[in-house]
């Protein structure tokens, strides 16, 4: 069931779940869960190939984040991320992160960021390029500017 969604997904990556993640509360942290989903972010816009990562240029700066804890991971197991851009705006790109056990063969959370399009040069947001909207366009034809 799992394997429909994360093939369908545009990124997807696997990490295994490390003993020291865990807390007190007997599962994966939760602060744990928001690196993951950074590491599927930053993973989706390399493998865009169209943003610069060099943060002297124009390039992606995390706006805001927020986490759904929906079932509970513990050691040991490998967390299945996936990563795809679900609503476009002039300014900004807003992503799912869908973070799945493998044991479990269930979804664990789902995590949404907003990512602006930042000038590293003058230290501004700026609108997100062309180029950038055309290679999302390409993956995704169905989002339009909203």
């Amino acid at each position: 069931m799992i394997h429909l969604e994360i093939e369908k997904a545009f990124f997807n990556t696997e990490i295994t779940v490390a003993w020291g993640e865990m807390d007190a509360a007997q599962h994966v942290n939760n602060t744990v869960y928001l690196r993951w989903a950074e590491a599927a972010r930053i993973g989706f816009y390399e493998k865009l190939k169209c943003i610069n990562f060099d943060f002297r240029h124009l390039g992606i700066i995390l706006a805001w984040q927020d986490c759904k804890y929906i079932f509970p991971i513990t050691y040991p197991d490998r967390a299945i991320l996936t990563y795809d851009i679900i609503e476009v705006k002039h300014d900004r790109l807003i992503g799912e992160c869908c973070i799945y056990s493998e044991k479990h063969q269930r979804i664990s959370a789902i995590s949404k960021s907003t990512v602006m399009a930042y000038d590293y040069s003058v230290l501004a947001k700026a609108n997100i390029p062309e180029q950038w909207l055309s290679e999302i366009f390409k993956i995704y034809p169905d989002l339009k500017i909203s």
